[in-house]
């Protein structure tokens, strides 16, 4: 199974989709995993899957009042964009 670290300006639309279906009400404390990066930093993240590749969602506050933004809605984003970078929600958050 693949595993991909995803940082906050590299979200796309399914994985935030992913993240809204998984944490409705947003995540918890025992939710998040704590890993060394190559750096040797503590890196926080919230896990997502699918089929083949799992998800390490790097959190930060932007990627908290995102999820609750984009939980309330959905329309606001391009579905057509399917890769969002801050750029293109910066003005929702």
């Amino acid at each position: 199974m693949r595993r991909v670290i995803v940082e906050y300006a590299k979200l796309t639309k399914d994985i935030l989709d992913m993240l809204i279906e998984k944490y409705p009400d947003g995540y918890d404390y025992e939710d998040i995993i704590s890993f060394k990066n190559s750096k040797g930093q503590t890196v926080k993240a919230v896990e997502v899957r699918t089929e083949d590749t799992v998800y390490l969602v790097k959190i930060s506050d932007r990627l908290e009042q995102t999820m609750e933004d984009y939980a309330e809605d959905e329309d606001s984003f391009n579905d057509d964009n399917e890769d969002l970078n801050i750029d293109d929600i910066k003005d929702k958050i």
